[in-house]
């Protein structure tokens, strides 16, 4: 699929929270045109805004912007993805699982350094629900899930590492994106529930955050342990963390309740957990 460039000029420092605002709503409903906005940047000296998209057509782009938020580019460019390789030290296609647009209040972008917040989904009673629905219904429901689970994952920019069965791991550079995506997949489930014809669907999700060892597109090590020993410490609708991800998160807005130490599986002293509060 065509790479593309396009710029918006003559956008003010005090705009970039609406950039990134509308960058997000352009993510919202890329789906319906076959786009990918993979990245953004806003250059403050020269007053512009950059997007690198991948699209059928210049045109078809240029309609992803018009219908999220109306913000129409001045130029939009056709650039070759050995371009970006040879700017950026990676392709179009890994730029969208490892880098992320630099926002107000995060540090500069770049390639992934290694340190990464992971995040696992459990879905509950999901073999109860089997015996209950039978394979077929099952199946379905379970494709909501991870519709559901997926959705938020590439609106915040997550990476999907695997599917557990039941249950989603992926991977962030970002500790607020991460929470953020929680926060989503929650909200999202909480919707789809509020439906008496849907068949309910429940979560827990833990966190953590660390360097983690990667070995055949797989992550291991103590930080992938705790993010998912903190999914099945969480009740279902819940999403917990622990002290590291709180802390990374600091300043962002998001609503901690201290769950105290608790003794995890596999750990030997307790490991401090906070619950990421949550509402429609």
């Amino acid at each position: 699929m065509p790479l593309y460039m396009d710029v918006h000029k003559k956008i003010e420092a005090e705009k970039v929270e609406d950039v990134a605002q509308a960058h997000e709503m352009d993510l919202a409903v890329q789906g319906e045109y076959n786009v990918r906005y993979l990245r953004y940047w806003f250059n403050p000296e020269a007053h512009k805004v950059f997007c690198l998209v991948q699209a059928p057509s210049a045109e078809v782009a240029v309609k992803v912007h018009e219908k999220a938020h109306g913000l129409i580019p001045e130029e939009i460019i056709e650039v070759q993805d050995s371009l970006v390789e040879a700017f950026m030290g990676t392709s179009s296609e890994s730029l969208e699982a490892s880098r992320l647009p630099q926002t107000h209040d995060e540090s500069p972008g770049g390639l992934d350094p290694g340190f990464r917040t992971i995040l696992f989904t459990d879905m509950e009673g999901s073999t109860a629900l089997t015996q209950r629905l039978g394979d077929d219904a099952h199946m379905a429901l379970l494709h909501t899930h991870n519709e559901i689970i997926r959705g938020a994952l590439h609106a915040r920019g997550g990476n999907e590492v695997k599917h557990t069965g039941d249950g989603i791991m992926a991977s962030f550079i970002s500790p607020k994106r991460a929470v953020e995506a929680a926060i989503d997949i929650q909200r999202q489930f909480a919707t789809h529930n509020e439906n008496q014809d849907h068949v309910p669907i429940r979560v827990r999700i833990g966190l953590s955050a660390g360097e983690p060892v990667e070995e055949n597109h797989d992550f291991f090590g103590a930080c992938v342990q705790l993010a998912a020993r903190a999914c099945g410490h969480a009740e279902p609708d819940q999403i917990v963390v622990p002290t590291l991800v709180r802390d990374l998160c600091i300043g962002k807005g998001f609503d901690f309740a201290d769950l105290g130490d608790v003794e995890l599986k596999g750990f030997d002293d307790p490991i401090r957990l906070y619950e990421v509060r949550w509402s429609m």
